[in-house]
């Protein structure tokens, strides 16, 4: 019998147990829905980067879950007005990292910081139900797939407890709800990040699950801009070049 079943060796969290532990600013991994693979979530970077076992100041995704942290983010971003609605469905309904480009002029708060390099910010958005009692807690968290350094991300709550040390919960939940158009995808993968350029384009920039299934990259981001970029307010379809 394995541990997320409860027999010998490591048992996992459970949903109160990985809350405490974020509010005593542990980090803490946390299932997505399939095909996604876990992540590892943590109040600020640093608790994110140790678990990971690499360097204390590498950059990482903001966990943009939060009413509040989105108003605060969409006055930052180097993009137009039209295009807001297009970056908030990216990052809720298809589950994307996104990078953003962030106006030179302008004030950015501290906690937006381990997030931004060379004039881009990362973004994570995804808000699974099971989550929410957890995310809700915490309008800001920083979060990166669960892996340690040289390792694939762990799809499932035994290889987050293999991977991980006790010091680090990993919470086991049901997965009842798949990604978008994505059910009967079976192999787990890191998210799919997509650029949004300062004139609404898209671009990938980096390979994952939700682009895996197309036969190229240019027809997940062909679907991308058929569903969800907005049309200018001429009437004419937006930038996606």
């Amino acid at each position: 019998m394995n541990a997320a079943a409860g027999g010998p060796g490591r048992a996992p969290a459970n949903l109160a147990e990985a809350r405490r532990a974020l509010r005593h600013g542990g980090a803490v991994v946390l299932p997505n829905p399939a095909p996604l693979t876990h992540v590892v979530t943590a109040t600020t970077a640093t608790a994110v980067n140790r678990a990971k076992r690499r360097p204390t100041e590498q950059p990482v995704a903001l966990w943009a879950h939060h009413p509040g942290t989105l108003d605060t983010l969409t006055d930052l971003w180097d993009l137009a007005p039209h295009h807001r609605g297009t970056v908030l469905r990216l990052l809720a309904e298809e589950h994307l990292t996104v990078l953003l480009p962030l106006h030179a002029r302008g004030t950015r708060p501290s906690w937006l910081e381990p997030a931004v390099k060379d004039g881009w910010m990362l973004l994570f958005g995804a808000r699974p139900r099971p989550l929410r009692p957890l995310l809700d807690d915490h309008p800001v968290l920083y979060v990166s797939s669960a892996n340690r350094t040289g390792h694939p991300p762990a799809g499932d709550t035994d290889s987050a407890l293999a991977m991980f040390p006790p010091t680090v919960p990993v919470l086991h939940l049901a997965d009842p709800e798949p990604a978008p158009r994505q059910a009967g995808t079976r192999e787990r993968r890191a998210t799919t990040t997509v650029r949004v350029t300062p004139d609404g384009g898209l671009r990938l920039h980096r390979h994952g699950a939700q682009d895996h299934p197309y036969p190229h990259p240019d027809d997940y981001l062909r679907h991308l801009r058929a569903r969800y970029v907005e049309p200018t307010p001429t009437g004419g379809a937006a930038a996606s070049r």
